[in-house]
């Protein structure tokens, strides 16, 4: 059974900012526990850069996970360090001495727009654009990994807000990946936290998207109900192929079918009961549609129309457009909603009239 090593410390720190700081030497998953780990290359890996041909060969890892491996000086090539742009021989003998050691996740204030769609004493409601991630998460660097967050925002913003989220994750009830834009619900307190967080375990919470997906879908209206896990290989994306996953729900409606030069697209309205990572990206791609723009899941990353149009969309075709909830401390019905922001308009413009 594969196994991960993981060496972790929790370090909390406060400064005038009121910064968090979790210090974790991060792994690199890898096949077996311990090191010094061997490859050797063969005639077949002659001209493949080295961070090419690691990444192939530690499948739970990134390249760029990869890279920063090379560039900390944990990888040997002949017994010597070297760069990740090297292009093997095909007879070398490389070492990995140990593992990646990621810089520290912090949430910290930074005054950073926002687009506040409803506050009280309570919550908020926030319509995040896409680029932004929720929270410190993953990134080789500082910048990368805590800066631009969703939470950075708020807690400038707001200064205080709940603690049931954990120390990164302050007021956050629910999220939304970073390519997906669209509204999310914050938490100031934590007995808001505590009810608004029973409304989405109880399917309460109601919560409509707007995607974009290539080939046209055949039914007008239908169900995804297919669990959903970790990708063994790739541990990046999740699948609906593995046994033992989390039930994940998914209603779509189809909005509109489009046959233009760039292709065949369906724009789609979807409603989830259940909020899994990745589940509306994950169960389209499984339906054969995968959302435009998610070169994850499937989607091409530039599209080539039949008169040799060329566009691509730097983001996925995927936007939160309505929330509909209970007042955490009133009961009172409150819905939400925020059109396609400017860019995904553009986008299916384009498409349309091509």
């Amino acid at each position: 059974m594969r196994r991960k090593r993981f060496l972790a410390s929790l370090e909390m720190t406060t400064s005038e900012n009121t910064s968090v700081v979790i210090t974790n030497p991060v792994f690199l998953p890898s096949p077996v526990d311990t090191f010094p780990q061997y490859f050797t290359t063969t005639a077949d890996d002659a001209g493949k850069r080295l961070d090419q041909f690691l990444a192939a060969k530690i499948t739970e890892t990134s390249r760029a996970r990869v890279q920063q491996l090379i560039s900390e000086g944990k990888v040997l090539v002949d017994g010597a360090t070297a760069k990740a742009s090297l292009r093997l021989r095909g007879t070398e003998r490389i070492s990995i001495l140990g593992s990646v050691v990621l810089p520290p996740m912090r949430a910290m204030a930074e005054e950073i727009p926002l687009d506040i769609v409803f506050e009280d004493d309570d919550m908020a409601v926030v319509n995040k654009p896409a680029g932004m991630m929720v929270h410190a998460g993953a990134g080789a660097t500082d910048d990368q990994r805590n800066r631009g967050t969703l939470v950075n925002a708020l807690l400038h913003r707001f200064g205080k807000l709940s603690d049931v989220g954990g120390e990164l994750r302050p007021g956050i009830v629910h999220r939304l990946d970073k390519a997906t834009s669209g509204l999310i619900v914050v938490a100031k307190n934590d007995e808001a936290h505590r009810r608004l967080g029973a409304q989405f375990a109880q399917r309460k919470v109601k919560k409509t998207y707007i995607a974009l997906v290539h080939g046209l879908v055949k039914r007008d209206q239908g169900t995804i109900n297919s669990s959903i896990s970790r990708d063994r290989v790739r541990r990046t994306r999740m699948t609906t192929k593995a046994a033992g996953g989390r039930e994940a729900i998914t209603h779509y409606k189809v909005k509109q079918r489009i046959d233009s030069r760039l292709g065949k697209f369906t724009l789609l309205e979807l409603q989830i009961d259940t909020v899994r990572t990745h589940q509306i990206r994950v169960h389209l791609s499984a339906l054969g549609h995968p959302v435009v723009g998610d070169n994850l899941y499937g989607a091409p990353r530039e599209l080539q129309g039949r008169n040799e149009t060329r566009t691509t969309l730097a983001r996925n075709f995927l936007h939160a457009a309505d929330l509909e909830l209970e007042h955490p401390r009133t009961g009172a019905a409150m819905s939400f909603s925020r059109p396609l922001p400017q860019e995904l308009n553009e986008f299916l413009n384009l498409v349309t009239r091509i």
